[in-house]
């Protein structure tokens, strides 16, 4: 008992110290985001911006036009990172990322139709992609649902409206106005270059409702991973904590993606960085929304920075290029181990 005690303390400890340290980081390159660019601003009158001490020019430079840009990787990261975790321990599976079984797609869709279909812009595109992520949720659960729900067979089913969705996309795309398609283009990308204060604000209403409850909801996690039986055995009501993590981690996922589009392979990642970084076997949601948030602050930066002189990239590409490979490890491994 009292090694097992001490495990416990030495897990503890090491969380809280890995947290704390993510927490720092992320603060850093939040606060570097808003001092570096074409007009640098030195970090000790950011941050007397940010308490209201700066002058015209650093007001202007700072709230308006960096902030809600650091602002939105700073929560659509974080938002990221919790679903991703969410869906990986929840299902049992490193392939579960809202990216890879077709959340954000649905998301993506739903932006796409109200970009070119029906023509409106503005916080209705952030409001649908946030809608199209929930529904194909809800999809997505009902096809994979054959007396429960496994997940492996959510991933494949997941896999399959991903597909379906990315080719409704370019038959849009392809119809449409090039101009009008290229602003599509861009969103289903990934972007923060267009962020304003509205889709900001809209994401951190509903990131103070849903992540406490995906954090409180999320301490079942633990006992479901002993199996179905176990759990009910315990008196977790199975079915239910499972739909409700499920629900909440679409909606942080849809959340995200209506800030910033869908941008890949953050929630992809997040998890198992948090995993490496604690040495628990598992990722831990605080430390995995914390290495979302500094992912996407971090590729947001490249994207702005990487290339002197010439146009910005969008943060998708930047992830992009840094989730794809990785993924492309994780099968290969995985074949050579012979799992599924």
């Amino acid at each position: 008992m009292s090694t097992v005690l001490a495990v416990h303390r030495r897990t503890a400890r090491r969380t809280a110290i890995v947290t704390a340290a993510l927490a720092v980081a992320v603060l850093a390159v939040f606060l570097l985001a808003l001092s570096i660019g074409d007009f640098p601003i030195a970090l000790p009158d950011v941050v007397r911006t940010l308490f209201g001490g700066g002058t015209v020019r650093d007001d202007y430079i700072v709230l308006r036009l960096r902030l809600p840009r650091a602002l939105a990787g700073l929560l659509a990261g974080f938002a990221f990172g919790l679903s991703g975790a969410l869906f990986q321990r929840l299902l049992r599976n490193p392939l579960a990322s809202p990216d890879v079984i077709g959340v954000t797609a649905g998301s993506s869709l739903a932006a796409v139709l109200c970009l070119i279909t029906f023509g409106v812009s503005g916080l209705v595109v952030p409001a649908a992609a946030l809608t199209g992520g929930l529904l194909t949720s809800v999809l997505i659960y009902v096809l994979a649902w054959r007396r429960g729900v496994t997940g492996h067979r959510l991933v494949l089913v997941g896999i399959g409206v991903a597909a379906l969705a990315a080719s409704a996309m370019s038959y849009f795309l392809t119809r449409a106005d090039v101009r009008i398609a290229a602003q599509a283009l861009v969103w289903i990308t990934g972007s923060f270059g267009r962020v304003g204060w509205g889709e900001v604000r809209m994401a951190a209403v509903f990131l103070v409702v849903l992540v406490p409850a995906a954090l409180l909801l999320g301490r079942a996690l633990a006992v479901l991973q002993l199996g179905d039986d176990a759990a009910k055995g315990l008196g977790v009501r199975v079915d239910r904590v499972r739909l409700g993590l499920l629900a909440l981690a679409a909606a942080l996922c849809g959340v995200a993606t209506s800030v910033g589009g869908p941008i890949a392979f953050v929630a992809f990642l997040s998890g198992p960085i948090a995993t490496r970084v604690l040495r628990t076997g598992r990722p831990g949601l605080v430390p995995s929304a914390l290495v979302g948030a500094l992912v996407t602050l971090v590729a947001d930066f490249a994207a702005q920075h990487l290339l002197s002189g010439a146009h910005q990239l969008p943060v998708g590409v930047v992830t992009g290029a840094v989730g794809a490979p990785y993924l492309l490890w994780l099968l290969a491994t995985g074949n050579r181990g012979a799992r599924s």
